[in-house]
């Protein structure tokens, strides 16, 4: 029986065409040539790992849950995911010690230059309007690739990530789920909250970061890594966060689009002591061997999300839409 989950998006590619086809019971799966073959950056393979990935979550409109599981499937994002990964692994420079990349990640540059620093000093309220559609398809399901990684720890790492995702769930108090809240903020800049809604307009960047959080998340070989993500988060959420807070109110986006990035200014600032503290140094206390890859998450993350704000940046300086669809030209009324 279909589960009723978002519509899939359009292909964008040989392979994402194949997968989004098989999905829906109409064609075969695309050749281990084909994977062989494509960008490990691109729209298509990008495109194709994320409706793989996107079975785990919320599933798509039309197809069965059963595809989650299916063997054929699951070899084909293995494929997809070696491709990516390895490329990930050959591009990423990556610091001698959890020490020294968590030391850089904690230096704020006196004259930033990235997303955020554009947004809060000269963004537009059109620019912030895209960022929160590309950011859509992590924040409506935030927290949720990290929550994967509590049954691989154990102890002090174990208690203190449960203790960050509660906060990330509202502490108890749906009304305060942080995916919640970044559906407030997409109400006030007058965007669809729909889950999903702009995966078509997303672009190849976001989907490699969101599809790097599932992919260390769905593998337990792959648990410091996605420690390491989840450090790289929340050091860098708070600083961050109020920069974007700043553009919010600058553009008129609205007091929930304020206070979104408002309440991680605060909550971040926490998150990060803990987890470097308690999840990070409880994790190397109970598997020291796990260094290496701890600080491989750390800086695969920043690769990722620098290509994400070079591709941002580079469109709305030469004043083009940084989507793939763009948005609609016409604003929705925001009060």
């Amino acid at each position: 029986m279909a589960h009723e989950g978002p519509r899939l998006p359009t292909a964008r590619g040989p392979l994402s065409g194949a997968v989004r086809e098989y999905l829906l019971g109409t064609g075969p799966l695309p050749s281990a040539g084909t994977v062989a073959g494509a960008s490990a950056y691109g729209d298509d393979l990008q495109l194709a790992l994320y409706l793989c990935y996107e079975l785990h979550y919320r599933g798509f409109a039309g197809v069965s849950p059963d595809r989650e599981w299916d063997p054929e499937l699951l070899r084909v994002r293995a494929a997809l995911e070696h491709r990516f990964l390895t490329a990930l692994r050959a591009d990423t420079p990556v610091h001698d010690t959890v020490e020294d990349a968590l030391a850089e990640l904690l230096v704020e540059p006196v004259e930033g230059t990235g997303v955020s620093h554009f947004l809060q000093d000269e963004g537009e309220l059109w620019h912030v309007r895209e960022y929160a559609a590309q950011r859509s398809l992590y924040h409506l399901k935030e927290a949720d690739p990290h929550a994967w990684v509590l049954p691989r720890l154990w102890g002090r790492a174990k208690a203190a990530m449960a203790a960050v995702e509660f906060d990330e769930y509202g502490g108890g108090r749906p009304d305060r789920v942080h995916a919640r809240l970044f559906a407030n903020l997409m109400t006030d800049l007058g965007l669809d909250t729909t889950y999903g809604r702009y995966l078509d307009a997303a672009c190849a960047e976001t989907l490699a970061t969101v599809n790097l959080m599932s992919l260390l998340g769905l593998h337990r070989s792959l648990r410091g890594a996605l420690v390491g993500h989840f450090a790289t988060v929340e050091i860098t959420s708070s600083p961050g966060s109020r920069r974007l807070a700043e553009a919010m109110r600058r553009t008129g986006a609205g007091p929930a689009a304020a206070y979104f990035y408002d309440e991680h200014v605060e909550a971040d600032a926490v998150h990060e002591q803990i987890v470097r503290h308690e999840v990070i140094g409880g994790l190397l206390e109970e598997e020291p061997h796990l260094a290496g890859d701890i600080a491989f998450g750390i800086d695969v993350t920043v690769l990722l999300e620098d290509r994400l704000a070079a591709r941002l940046l580079t469109s709305w300086r030469a004043g083009h839409s940084s989507l793939h669809v763009p948005l609609n030209a016409e604003m929705a009324h925001i009060s």
